[in-house]
Parts: structure tokens; C-alpha cells; sequence
């Protein structure tokens, strides 16, 4: 959640970043609102207590004919502060609610507007142009025999799939590729679990506008996560960190689950948009003020390794509507996809400033050792989707795909033919 002391102290501010958002303003009035008659409740708890403390004392002091009335006053004084409490406790949650449902203050520079409102930053590469007319990513994984949808779909459902043969060979070459590249960049690298409590899933902001999308095991109240994101962001949950050697960084290894809630008829085809993946994903715990800095440098090896997989891609700067609630900017690198004649999303990296941190109580010491709450963001290194790019873009006339020259130690090929 935001930083209350800022909402206090620049209202304007955040009702102008729930409008870019296009979210209510009315909720910071709300919080205020809330948080005033909370201070005012613990106001009112501390005094009837500090009276009631000083009573105490006169008793123990009161002659025996001034003690019955004095009681008298202590029974009636202790009902007044069991009330003050019970007050106070409604208060407190009622302020945790309000300012639970404020998203993160969008970072000055970030476009305002929806889905579609994006800046794009830059153009890498160049899509290709064939002479022949191009294959989907399904088309050419099926010939080789490296997706399998239909038995998917018979043994899960709807966008569920099997990878085959060369297919899970790429998708581990990736991944490990990524795993490789975070290590050499000073990541710990992390296999985490997938299934978290609810506090650590509340903690990240998934369970806010983003609930429609988690799966929940009602019978554990446990949550599958939709990236190691949520399970890395509460490793560190009630801690006190150390970082005066710099950030914290991690990358975790996992598979994915998301619904796809509200997708119905989108990207039915095929692995662009499935049930469950698997990712290498970055995150990191730093001071607030490195937040920047650190936010570029994840872009920046998020475009190294997309240039280690040889597909077009744009950098996008994506608008306050279409951030989620935890970031305050999101920068997304897109990939070509030729049989779309589109671009479409393969990373993202968010900074979600010390919203997280608050949230899941992750703080570190300042110079005067002081606890502060540690700003943390998160990016993606490598996923499944990555596979549609690589093949649409690498395909060749006869229907066989190109393995990017980073990826052959791992797949064990130059080219990946079509099945006999």
C-alpha cells in the first residue's frame, strides 16, 4: 500500500494518479476520512486508558469510605475504555480497507489512459520478410512435433497443452539460458514454492482487482501463483534487510497458474495465452532511491535476452490504466509475430516502489539505522511464450525452424524439422 504520511501530505497527487489510472479518486478522500476518525479513536482509547491508569492509583491510595465511589467510577471508566477499544479496533480495519483499495502512485512520466494509451520507446531489430507464405507458432510446433494441443485439451481443458520432443528441450534451454545469464548477473538463483498464504498474496496486490485471475484452493485457503513474483516478494515478508552491499536479487524458477478470467475467444489458439507456464522471473529488494536505476537495469537484461533469441521487439512504456496495482511503472518489451503482423508482449518490469514492502512489513536500515520500508520490482527473464516468438520468426520455407545459436548447446540442434 502507499505510503500514508504522502496521502496526508499530497492529496492532489494521488487523486491525480487514481484519475490516470482511470480508478476513483473518491477512495483517497475515503482514506482520509478513515484515517482521521482512527486517530481520533485512538485519541479517545489513550485518554479514557490514562484515566483509567490514574483512577488506579487514587483507589489504592482512598481512605475506606472514599473507595466504594471510586470503584464505582473504576467499573463505569472501564466499560467507557472497552467500548474506546472496540472502537478502535472497528477504525483501525475500517482505515486497512481504505487504504488497502488505493492502487500505488503512478511515477511522473508514465503515460495516462488505458491498454492502448502505451509510448513506444524503441524498435530492436527488424521483422522479417519471407517469401513464403508464414506459419503460425502452432502450425510449425505441431509438424515438428514439438506442441501437442489436442491431447492437452484431453487431459486438462482448454488452454492447456503438452510440450514434445525439441518443444520441452526449448522451453528448458530458455529457461536455462535466463537461469544462466541471472546468475552471471549477480541473482540468487531460487526455486520457489507455488501454492502461498493468503496474506503473501494480498501482500503483492494480486487479490485486489486481480483476483479473477488466481487460482485458490478453497479446502487449504492457499493460492497458485501466477509468477514466482508472489512467492520471491514474501520470502523477505517481517524481515529487516541488509542492504548496504546494494540490492537484493533474485530469480526464481517456476511454473505459473493463472484463469485467464475474462479471456474468453482471446488467443484461443495455440500457447500464447494458457492456463500454465513456466518462467525465470527477476526481483529485487532495494532503497527506495536506487528504485530507478535498478528498474533500467532490469530492462536491460530483459533486452539481452531477447537479443540471445534473435526476434524483433519493441520497448513500451505502458499507460497508468494497464499498470496493475502494485506498479508505478511498467516498461514491456513486445515481440514480432508474423502471423499476426502484430507485437505482443514476452517481458515486463515493474517497479512497485515500496508498495510491497509496506504491505508484507519488508524494511532495511537507513545510514542512522533507522528501519525503512525497501522498495522492491520484478521482471520477467524468460517464459513459454517466448516459444511462439522464436518459432514464427525462425521459420524457413520447408517448415523447419532455426535454433538461435544460444540455444543450440541446449536443444541439441540447428534446425528443428517437420516430423516424417
Amino acid at each position: 500500500m502507499i505510503d500514508l504520511r504522502f496521502v496526508r501530505e499530497n492529496p492532489d497527487a494521488v487523486r491525480a494518479s487514481q484519475r490516470a489510472r482511470g480508478e476513483d479518486p473518491a477512495l483517497v478522500d475515503a482514506l482520509l476520512e478513515a484515517d482521521a476518525t482512527r486517530r481520533a479513536s485512538v485519541a479517545n482509547a489513550d485518554a479514557l486508558r490514562a484515566e483509567q491508569k490514574a483512577l488506579g492509583k487514587k483507589v489504592g491510595k482512598a481512605s475506606p469510605d472514599e473507595r466504594p465511589a471510586l470503584l464505582a467510577l473504576g467499573s463505569e471508566l472501564s466499560a467507557k475504555v472497552k467500548e474506546a477499544e472496540a472502537a478502535e479496533k472497528a477504525a483501525d480495519a475500517d482505515m486497512d480497507t481504505a487504504h488497502r483499495a488505493i492502487s500505488n502512485v503512478v511515477q511522473e512520466g508514465a503515460p495516462a489512459g488505458g491498454e492502448d494509451d502505451y509510448i513506444v520507446l524503441e524498435h530492436i531489430g527488424t521483422p522479417p520478410e519471407f517469401d513464403f507464405e508464414p506459419k503460425d507458432h502452432l502450425d510449425l510446433g505441431e509438424a515438428a512435433g514439438l506442441i501437442d494441443m489436442e491431447r492437452g485439451v484431453k487431459v486438462s481443458g482448454s488452454r492447456f497443452y503438452f510440450l514434445t520432443g525439441y518443444g520441452a528441450l526449448l522451453q528448458l534451454g530458455l529457461l536455462q539460458l535466463a537461469a544462466q545469464r541471472a546468475v552471471a548477473n549477480g541473482f540468487t538463483m531460487m526455486i520457489p514454492p507455488v501454492l502461498v498464504r493468503p496474506e503473501i498474496m494480498a501482500g503483492t496486490g494480486f487479490l485486489g482487482q486481480h483476483s479473477a485471475e488466481v487460482y485458490h484452493l478453497a479446502d487449504d485457503d492457499m493460492y497458485l501463483v501466477g509468477t514466482s513474483e508472489v512467492p520471491l516478494a514474501g520470502y523477505h515478508s517481517g524481515e529487516i534487510l541488509d542492504l548496504s552491499a546494494g540490492p537484493k536479487r533474485y530469480a526464481g524458477w517456476s511454473s505459473c497458474f493463472r484463469r485467464e478470467a475474462g479471456s474468453y475467444g482471446k488467443d484461443t489458439r495455440g500457447i500464447i495465452r494458457v492456463h500454465q507456464f513456466d518462467k525465470v522471473e527477476m526481483f529485487v529488494y532495494c532503497r527506495p532511491e536506487e528504485a530507478d536505476a535498478e528498474h533500467l537495469r532490469l530492462l536491460n537484461w530483459e533486452k539481452e535476452m531477447l537479443a540471445a533469441i534473435e526476434v524483433p521487439y519493441r520497448v513500451i512504456d505502458v499507460a497508468a490504466g494497464d499498470l496493475g496495482s502494485s506498479a508505478a511503472r511498467k516498461f514491456d518489451c513486445e515481440a514480432w509475430v508474423p502471423s499476426q503482423q502484430a507485437y505482443r508482449e514476452l517481458t515486463s518490469t515493474s517497479n512497485c516502489t515500496t508498495f510491497q514492502g509496506r504491505r508484507l512489513s519488508v524494511r532495511y536500515r537507513d545510514e542512522n539505522g533507522k528501519p525503512q520500508i525497501a522498495a522492491t520490482l520484478n521482471g520477467t527473464l524468460a517464459t513459454t511464450r517466448w516459444i511462439v516468438a522464436l518459432l514464427e520468426n525462425h521459420q524457413q520455407a520447408d517448415g523447419s525452424v532455426r535454433v538461435p545459436a544460444a540455444l543450440v548447446p541446449f536443444v541439441g540442434r540447428e534446425v528443428l524439422e517437420p516430423l516424417a
